[in-house]
């Protein structure tokens, strides 16, 4: 199976899941994250969110394809951690400015 091969700021998002400290800095400062229907605007509320999730699901994401979709970089990754439906595959929509990530969306 060949490697998947992700721009450098979303492969960076993926490996820092579990630090929320790293994942800022993959993040514009006003970048929007809407996570399965609410909004988080900035760098702390985003912080805040990937903190909390982290201790709440202790879930580990893999990364399963890439493709282009209306402009945006869309992510479809196994997430696997302490949460009713374990694991599931989750869509990642990421909207990139200037290598960093202005826009993310997760559904399912």
């Amino acid at each position: 199976m060949p490697t998947l091969i992700l721009p450098e700021t979303i492969a960076a998002y993926f490996a820092s899941e579990h630090s929320p400290e790293a994942l800022a800095h993959c993040f514009t400062a006003q970048a929007v994250m809407t996570d399965f229907g609410h909004t988080y605007t900035g760098i702390n509320a985003i912080k805040a969110l990937m903190a909390e999730a982290s201790l709440k699901y202790s879930a580990t994401t893999v990364p399963l394809t890439i493709e282009r979709e209306d402009g945006l970089q869309l992510v479809r990754a196994k997430v696997s951690g302490n949460f009713p439906g374990s694991p599931t595959v989750l869509s990642y929509r990421f909207r990139l400015e200037r290598g960093l990530i202005a826009s993310l969306e997760v559904t399912a």
